[in-house]
C-alpha cells in the first residue's frame, strides 16, 4: 500500500495513476487496509488526485475515497473534499461515470448529518439531476437527497432550493 501511494505521488502517467487508484480502491474494501491507507497519508494523496485534469483519474480517485469513506476516522479526513466533490458533480458530463462516482461518495458522506452543511449549495444541482438524469443518476441523487432530508436542519434548504 505504501508503494502504491508513493507511486501515485511520483508519476504523472494517467494510466499508472488509474491502475494504482483501482488497486487502492480494491484494497480499501478491507477495513484493516482503510486504517493503513489513512495512516500512510493516503487519503490526502488520493484526495489530491481530484484536481487532476484527466476525468478517468478523478473517477478512480472518487471510487477509492468512496471505499475508504466506510470508516468514521476516514470520513473526518475526506470531508475536506466534499465541496470539491460537489463541484465535480456539477461540472461532470451528465450521467457520466465521473458524475456517478462523485454522487456515490456524497451518498456515503451524507449517511450521518455531520457534513450535510457542506452540500447545501449543490441542492439545486441535485434536483436538476433528478429531472434530467438517467435512471442510474436519479437513483444515486435520490440516495443523497434522502440522507439530507433525514436531517431537520436541511428542511428549509431542500424546500427553498430553486431548480
Amino acid at each position: 500500500l505504501q508503494k502504491l501511494i508513493h507511486l501515485l505521488q511520483a508519476t504523472d502517467d494517467p494510466l499508472i495513476q488509474e491502475q494504482a487508484l483501482i488497486t487502492l480502491s480494491n484494497s480499501a474494501a478491507f477495513s484493516v487496509n482503510q486504517d493503513i491507507i489513512r495512516n500512510l497519508d493516503g487519503l490526502s494523496v488520493i484526495g489530491g488526485m481530484l484536481s487532476d485534469s484527466v476525468p478517468k483519474v478523478k473517477e478512480k480517485a472518487l471510487n477509492a475515497l468512496n471505499n475508504l469513506s466506510m470508516n468514521i476516522k476516514n470520513q473526518e479526513e475526506i470531508q475536506v473534499y466534499i465541496t470539491q466533490v460537489c463541484r465535480n458533480v456539477e461540472s461532470a458530463p451528465l450521467n457520466s461515470d465521473l458524475q456517478l462516482a462523485a454522487l456515490r461518495l456524497l451518498t456515503n458522506m451524507s449517511v450521518t448529518s455531520d457534513y450535510h452543511h457542506k452540500m447545501i449549495n449543490s441542492i439545486p444541482c441535485f434536483l436538476h439531476l433528478l429531472s434530467e438524469g438517467t435512471e442510474r443518476t436519479q437513483v444515486q441523487v435520490l440516495k443523497v437527497l434522502v440522507n439530507l432530508s433525514a436531517n431537520p436542519a436541511m428542511t428549509k434548504h431542500l424546500l427553498r432550493a430553486q431548480v
